[in-house]
């Protein structure tokens, strides 16, 4: 077990989960807006047992998918706005064993630079902190938005498309793509790598 690991930009705040963090995060993950390029939004009872893998991911490595708060102060502070950070991949995946980065936030906090500003602390703690070669990122082809966020951070994208083996065959989430982001490459962005 790892110390648990905080991330601290100028406007955000990334760090392990608590208690108080599950009903924000029901909320989010049972928006539908927020969960449209997922299969479906999440019930509590998922939504906890997220938060249950992500905080024993935490536990077990020091990282992982964080709760995101704003350092603002006012109403806001301390409130959790979504989740972001890194987590080892699923071994059924066709990218695996790999570290992904990922982000999911509150309809609120769109369109304000959030992900890119936490994804940016992610990845130089990646491949500066913790020295891997290589972080990759995938999205549902119609997340748009998700993959803005991937080509301004400055992560390629792969030729082949891959489908999703946790989405059902013929949903029209299945096919998904996928980036990555070497530590030269990151090096030669600003952000981190040895």
């Amino acid at each position: 077990m790892s110390a648990p690991h905080r991330l601290v930009t100028e406007r955000l705040i990334l760090r392990p989960w608590e208690e108080a963090d599950r009903e924000p995060l029901a909320l989010l993950n049972g928006d539908p807006e927020v969960m449209a390029c997922y299969p479906a939004p999440l019930t509590r009872a998922e939504s906890d047992a997220a938060f249950a893998r992500w905080t024993a991911h935490i536990a077990e490595h020091g990282w992982g998918f964080w709760a995101v708060e704003r350092r603002e102060q006012g109403a806001e502070c301390g409130r959790c706005i979504g989740m972001l950070g890194l987590q080892h991949v699923g071994a059924d995946l066709p990218c695996a064993p790999a570290v992904e980065i990922g982000w999911r936030l509150a309809r609120d906090c769109w369109g304000q630079g959030y992900a890119q500003e936490g994804a940016r602390a992610a990845l130089a703690f990646a491949f500066g902190t913790l020295g891997l070669a290589e972080v990759v990122s995938f999205t549902a082809l119609p997340n748009v938005r998700s993959r803005a966020v991937m080509e301004r951070l400055g992560m390629l994208r792969e030729a082949q498309d891959f489908e999703h083996p946790r989405v059902a065959p013929g949903h029209r989430l299945r096919l998904h793509c996928l980036f990555r982001m070497s530590a030269e490459r990151a090096r030669a962005l600003g952000l981190g790598g040895g």
